[in-house]
């Protein structure tokens, strides 16, 4: 994911600041903790297509 596409994407829900996991292939807002998920390099920043979090992955 390219720095210029984070810098300007922002969680639908809360419009906060998001992480990505490369690893799992996700935008991570830990304010309404949950994952959004990235297919085939495109941000899906739908909140019915994220994942919720859980505590061991918030802490983390």
């Amino acid at each position: 994911m390219e720095k210029s596409l984070l810098d300007i994407l922002a969680c639908p829900l809360c419009k906060g600041k998001l992480i990505y996991d490369k690893k799992n292939q996700e935008l991570i807002c830990k304010v309404d903790k949950l994952a959004y998920p990235i297919k085939d390099g495109i941000p899906v920043m739908l909140a019915d297509e994220a994942r919720t979090l859980s505590v061991e992955e918030l802490s983390a």
